[in-house]
């Protein structure tokens, strides 16, 4: 059984997905962590419920999704997945508009640069990554197709999706993210954001603002 969890963290309340699967039959499990942005909060949740973060996804670089990156892999060993268009941002604050608001994230190391179409397993769940730009130059989305699940990050939202007025951002790109690489995906997914509320694919298609009007800026 393939467990999704959603902890609230980081300034901005960005949507930490813990990920894991419980048919092992130990005490303890493996488990993802997608879009840490505080490492404490996280790691009391995985001691609370005995789990051992193997691997850190990243949707994309802004500092609010990595703000705790640095320390839970200090902490764990994870590995840390991230595209390689938004790499800079885990060791510049510049890239990360950290520096923006006047925040500083601590620099961590990449292990695995994600590419588009790329499949992976960790924690016995297996992920495929779908490069999503727009938002970011490197925006990724994650998909458990065993589960029907996407994790959109600040690419797709309920009713809405990334804004495009930053550095690196793409009113373009995003649309054909969301309308030629999402919507495009064959059935209906539970959407799980980078913010806010879940939503599914199907709503989203019949809904979403970008969809309907052909512009996400």
């Amino acid at each position: 059984m393939i467990n999704i969890r959603s902890i609230p963290t980081g300034p901005l309340a960005v949507n930490t997905y813990i990920v894991w699967d419980s048919e092992n039959g130990s005490e303890r499990h493996d488990c993802v962590v997608i879009d840490p942005a505080n490492s404490g909060k996280v790691a009391r949740f995985l001691d609370e419920n005995g789990l051992d973060c193997r691997a850190i996804l990243l949707t994309h670089g802004h500092f609010d999704h990595i703000m705790g990156v640095a320390r839970l892999k200090e902490r764990t060993g994870a590995r840390v997945y991230i595209n390689k268009l938004d790499a800079a941002s885990l060791s510049d604050n510049g890239a990360s508009l950290a520096s923006m608001i006047g925040f500083k994230v601590d620099p961590a190391s990449v292990d695995v640069f994600v590419e588009d179409g790329m499949v992976f397993t960790e924690a016995g769940v297996t992920f495929r990554a779908i490069h999503t730009p727009g938002h970011t130059e490197g925006g990724v989305c994650y998909i458990v197709e065993s589960e029907k699940v996407i994790f959109s990050g600040d690419t797709l939202f309920y009713m809405s999706y990334g804004r495009t007025d930053l550095p690196g951002g793409d009113a373009v790109a995003l649309f054909d993210s969301i309308a030629y690489r999402l919507f495009t995906l064959k059935g209906d997914y539970r959407v799980l954001p980078g913010h806010d509320r879940e939503t599914t694919l199907d709503f989203e298609r019949r809904n979403n603002l970008c969809a309907l009007s052909g512009v996400c800026e």
